[in-house]
């Protein structure tokens, strides 16, 4: 007997990073086991803040989709969609967007975060300002009840309970308020020691070759109090203690001794961190390559997923236009 009903997404803005494995991915493919799923592409998310260039919006859906299914999302198990495969979505987001007042969205910490971190953008838009309430719909529509996120996107979930209970007051209870199911696993930094982001060019990417990992894990950032290899270390501070906690758990606090003891140098550490990478990704990446050499294959499984997603948004229209009257 299933919990209930998850639904989660990620944006296509460009390849997958070892951030959303580590906090979203390895995530999802335990939850199969517990959970209905829909996991998603959410394409139109991605012309948020990237409208003006669309050329690779395609081909990034397409790279995140063999992620998921190479990290170990089911498409027999879960549904597998493309946000923009399922049209229901657009027209739940233009109803929802009637009811759901300005200043909600304007309040929203994520929405005066980004408009810093991209001022060079012009996102100032209309699309940019209400993607809450397209968030709110992609769960909504599907009257999940769970969604697995971080403490970051807490803030995003709280508007998605606040527009159901809205409709609900307003209307009839059409809508169950979706709970938080918080990752395990902290936010993972970038390789300076910021936020990971792929603007900032400071993340590791799912699909990365060996080689390219060991240069990425080369020049983390260290404790930068510790100056000699004799010199204790303090890993709570360390951008590579940060995923050896993430990706070795077991024998994080073992890491943690050797750094605090003095037992270990910088060097040394970072070549440990590079080797578990490489383990823990190699079944993915030969995932990846059988997913590659299989054309066809990822539109299949979307048209699959399409197929099974749409009676269920389907139904969940029928009850809001009802509600609604309209």
């Amino acid at each position: 007997m299933k919990k209930g009903r998850i639904f989660s997404g990620m944006r296509p803005t460009g390849m997958l990073h070892l951030g959303n494995l580590a906090g979203a991915l390895n995530n999802w493919v335990r939850l199969q086991e517990d959970y209905d799923c829909i996991f998603a592409a959410v394409d139109w998310h991605a012309l948020t803040t990237g409208y003006q260039d669309t050329s690779m919006v395609r081909e990034y859906t397409r790279q995140v989709l063999i992620d998921f299914i190479a990290a170990g999302i089911d498409p027999e198990r879960s549904i597998v969609i493309r946000q923009s495969d399922v049209k229901e979505h657009a027209e739940l987001h233009l109803l929802l967007s009637m009811i759901t007042p300005l200043g909600w969205l304007e309040r929203c910490p994520t929405y005066k975060e980004q408009l810093q971190q991209l001022s060079g953008r012009e996102i100032t838009t209309y699309g940019f300002l209400g993607y809450p309430v397209l968030m709110a719909t992609d769960i909504l529509i599907y009257k999940s009840d769970t969604v697995p996120v971080g403490e970051d996107q807490l803030p995003h979930l709280e508007l998605a309970r606040e527009i159901a209970r809205r409709f609900n007051y307003m209307y009839s209870p059409v809508f169950p308020e979706p709970q938080a199911k918080l990752s395990k696993v902290a936010v993972l930094p970038g390789t300076d020691g910021r936020k990971m982001s792929k603007s900032y060019g400071n993340t590791i990417q799912i699909a990365d070759p060996p080689e390219k990992i060991r240069e990425a894990v080369k020049s983390m950032v260290t404790d930068p109090a510790r100056i000699h290899k004799s010199d204790p270390g303090h890993p709570d501070v360390c951008t590579v203690f940060a995923y050896h906690s993430a990706f070795t758990p077991e024998a994080a606090e073992e890491r943690r001794g050797e750094c605090e003891g003095a037992r270990i140098g910088c060097v040394a550490c970072k070549r440990q961190l590079a080797d578990t990478l490489i383990s823990v990704l190699a079944p993915i990446h030969e995932r990846r390559r059988q997913l590659e050499a299989t054309p066809g294959l990822i539109e299949s499984i979307l048209a699959d997923g399409a197929m099974r997603a749409r009676p269920i948004a389907a139904r969940t229209l029928e009850e809001v236009r009802s509600a609604m009257k309209i």
